[in-house]
């Protein structure tokens, strides 16, 4: 049997941006994405802590470094500059090797830098101290 679970999250990431006119898409620091694993491309869901909205959308790489995440397209409407949101990848995975699985978690700050490590990060939050 085959299960759908959660492989990375970005929690309490801040909207540095939205873009109605762009075709859509949300926009991550690069540097971000690598930690967790998110590819660009990949799709992610979006929820917002802030008004409760949530959405599916797709992800594409900001400049590195830079703290940018960006809502495009029509989900825009679905965000604010400021907002906290949550940006979580999904995968599949057979349930015996579920039982022992970590997904990568980012705890961010107002300006999206990491404060925390959780999950398969966990291990190495000393490394970044």
């Amino acid at each position: 049997m085959q299960r759908t679970m959660l492989t990375a999250k970005l929690h309490r990431a801040t909207v540095t941006d939205r873009d109605i006119e762009y075709e859509g898409s949300i926009e991550i620091d690069e540097n971000l994405m690598d930690e967790v694993d998110i590819l660009a491309y990949e799709q992610v869901h979006i929820y917002n802590i802030n008004n409760g909205n949530r959405f599916l959308t797709y992800v594409i790489p900001g400049p590195r470094n830079s703290g940018r995440i960006s809502v495009n397209g029509a989900a825009a409407r679905m965000v604010e500059r400021n907002d906290r949101i949550i940006i979580a990848a999904y995968g599949m995975m057979s349930v015996n090797k579920s039982n022992d699985y970590k997904p990568k978690v980012l705890l961010l700050n107002e300006s999206n830098q990491v404060v925390e490590r959780q999950g398969a990060l966990a291990f190495s939050e000393k490394a970044f101290s």
